[in-house]
């Protein structure tokens, strides 16, 4: 029994060891290094010739700019400066750091030496340095941030980063990031995020010592209970707190046991169609509406009826003339995706009328209305429901991290039977270590400060990277700005129009993560399709990287 009990716990700690390190993505790991070796600039040198001199000789000396004995990696990355050259030294040691950062030598996040460090050990003047890490600052590759120092851009887009391994062993290019297609979106490709990908909160602005301590702590009391098989419906803790949190926030009156715990919104679909629906089912769903969830239902065998969207959200009289007799509707109601439109309070009523009257069901989408920043709320679709008919789902994915794989779903009682049975076979919880950790987080009020932090952090980042895309652009560019959410949806219209594909295509290939807004059409080439494109802002960090990224897309949609 001992064994069974160790080995359970062994392998609670291997999910806290792996949660550990997803949760440290963007961790600043201090490395004093220079630029490339003399290996791997001869590697290179052949393909740069125009990015600037030849890398000389590398220094022999045993210490480092801070006097602390070299490591063979700080021997390795040695930069030196050729005074022969008629090109400046400032600019030599620019094109260095630029070699380094795009050889992967030096990572996002990295930070650099200190100017008077690095002055001392090129034997030049601290202006000198000054002026090369000014440069390097202008052009994007580093940040200052004051007294804790000057570090390579964690912005910097992926086309200027590398692996040190491929250089140093002379391997081909990286492939590019995977081309805008509606059989490829976003978020599927399981790379490493891109900056302006949608979807994607604020990874730097997550509270990572304060989730793994919680984690942390669970692990070491987990008691023998925790490690048999957990509740199907979820974490009871956590069904609770949700049912509470619900209440108070969106006016959505349920108990704990019509919530169930899931892992991601596809499995929320997947519990609720196995449950309730057979494939050949006629669906509404909103035109342009998120592609995943609508390819995922088209695999289901789901019959999707696209429903336009306009100013005041889905068409709800354009519905019942389609498809008056559909099963299900699929709706997001308080920021619309990807227009970012909320429906209006006559659309709901009308919604819910039109499924009291079908017999149908209405499935909403509340993925991220905890970020609005103008205004009220309308209540959530549910707290209006008085018939029943709305299955309410939510996620952890946008208010915490993706990384959790963390969705909820609250059904109508007499629904309750059916879902449980479905996921007595179909497991389709997180783990019940991730759910205890989220549990308490909300217990603890972590949940509620970070959510306050992340409402006035995104209506700045949404701002800045507003006012860079109006200056860069001008008016050639349409910007929905939407009172919530973390995606923008540009518009590309008249003698501006282009094919908003390739646009995203070219941009994904300079290291942007944003997608064609035809894409989230149920027909892209359809003449009353908009085209544009949809980006995300949770992650601009300044003003710096929301001018850069401007600048960047004004290159793309002008090649």
């Amino acid at each position: 029994m001992s064994n069974i009990y160790f080995q359970a716990r062994s392998s609670h700690v291997i999910i806290a060891t792996a949660m550990v390190r997803v949760m440290r993505i963007g961790e600043i790991f201090t490395r004093m290094i220079f630029a490339a070796t003399a290996g791997a600039a001869a590697a290179t040198r052949s393909s740069c010739d125009n990015d600037g001199p030849p890398v000389p000789h590398v220094s022999s000396r045993r210490t480092s700019p801070t006097g602390t004995p070299m490591t063979q990696r700080d021997r390795d990355l040695k930069l030196d400066i050729d005074r022969r050259l008629q090109l400046p030294v400032y600019l030599q040691i620019c094109e260095r750091f630029k070699l380094a950062i795009r050889a992967g030598h030096l990572r996002p996040g990295d930070r650099v030496p200190a100017v008077r460090g690095l002055a001392t050990e090129l034997n030049t003047a601290r202006g000198t340095i000054e002026m090369a890490y000014r440069i390097l600052v202008d052009e994007g590759y580093l940040q200052v941030r004051g007294a804790a120092g000057t570090y390579v851009s964690p912005s910097l887009p992926a086309a200027l980063r590398g692996t040190a391994r491929g250089a140093r062993a002379g391997a081909a290019p990286k492939d590019k990031p995977a081309m805008a297609h509606p059989d490829r979106p976003l978020g599927e490709r399981g790379s490493e995020p891109l900056p302006l990908q949608p979807g994607l909160p604020a990874l730097d602005a997550f509270p990572r010592k304060v989730w793994n301590r919680l984690v942390a702590y669970r692990l070491r009391r987990a008691e023998t209970a925790s490690l048999a098989y957990p509740d199907p419906r979820g974490y009871p803790l956590l069904r609770e707190k949700i049912a509470t949190y619900l209440g108070l926030s969106r006016g959505v009156e349920c108990t704990p046991d019509q919530v169930f715990v899931t892992g991601g919104y596809r499995a929320t679909l997947e519990l609720v169609l196995r449950a309730l629906a057979t494939p050949g089912d006629r669906m509404w769903f909103e035109d342009p509406g998120y592609l995943l969830a609508r390819r995922f239902l088209v695999d289901a065998g789901m019959e999707l009826v696209p429903v336009p969207v306009d100013a005041e959200g889905l068409m709800v009289e354009r519905g019942e003339a389609l498809a008056p007799e559909a099963r299900f509707a699929v709706v997001t109601p308080s920021h619309q995706s990807p227009l970012g439109v909320t429906l209006s309070l006559a659309r709901r009523i009308a919604l819910l009328d039109w499924a009291s009257r079908a017999g149908s069901w209405v499935i909403e989408d509340d993925y991220d209305s905890e970020f609005r920043y103008a205004g009220r709320p309308l209540p959530a679709l549910k707290s209006l429901d008085r018939h029943d008919r709305v299955i309410y789902c939510g996620t952890f994915s946008k208010v915490m991290v993706p990384g959790l794989r963390l969705a909820y779903v609250v059904v109508p009682e007499r629904a309750t039977a059916r879902l449980l049975r479905i996921c007595q076979t179909m497991n389709a919880a997180s783990p019940y270590l991730l759910q205890a950790g989220v549990a308490d987080f909300i217990a603890q009020g972590h949940f509620a400060r970070h959510l306050k932090r992340m409402r006035s952090l995104y209506a700045e980042r949404r701002g800045l990277m507003v006012e860079a895309l109006r200056d860069a652009f001008g008016a050639r560019l349409r910007i929905d700005v939407p009172p919530g959410g973390m995606h923008l949806a540009l518009g590309f219209d008249g003698a501006a129009a282009i094919d908003d594909l390739g646009f995203a295509a070219r941009a994904r290939e300079a290291g942007l993560g944003v997608s064609a807004l035809s894409e989230w059409y149920a027909n892209s080439r359809a003449k009353q399709t908009r085209r544009g494109a949809v980006l995300g802002f949770a992650n601009v960090i300044d003003r710096d990287a929301a001018q850069r990224y401007a600048r960047l897309l004004r290159q793309v949609y002008e090649a």
